[in-house]
């Protein structure tokens, strides 16, 4: 099941050299729950490109969304993403479940529901 989705966030950085993984602001990973070290999905919207990497923590309040190593060949920055997390979760539970879904503005602050 989808545990939490960060949506249309912006790339803020690329390092291709870096060892890989996706760098986020602390703050973004606390809204959305998706925790250091957590495999996820990276969707770009700009390209059509979809990778499956994991979660480090950028500084709190940096806004930072930085692709990093081999996946930064597949991303720019400026693109728009999708950063989505996913649970196993049982059975009888599933048709409660609600992921979290955060939504993010072009500076990648949160937007506040209507």
């Amino acid at each position: 099941m989808l545990k939490a989705k960060l949506h249309s966030a912006t790339v803020t950085q690329c390092d291709l050299h870096y060892e890989g993984s996706i760098s986020i602001d602390q703050d973004l990973l606390d809204a959305s729950g998706i925790l250091p070290h957590e495999r996820v999905d990276l969707w770009n919207v700009t390209n059509g490109a979809r990778i499956q990497t994991y979660a480090l923590e950028a500084p709190r309040g940096s806004r930072t969304i930085g692709v990093n190593g081999a996946a930064a060949r597949h991303f720019a920055v400026g693109d728009k993403i999708i950063i989505a997390a996913f649970a196993s979760v049982e059975a009888e539970k599933a048709r409660q479940h609600a992921p979290t879904v955060v939504l993010l503005d072009d500076a990648n602050e949160i937007k506040l529901p209507a």
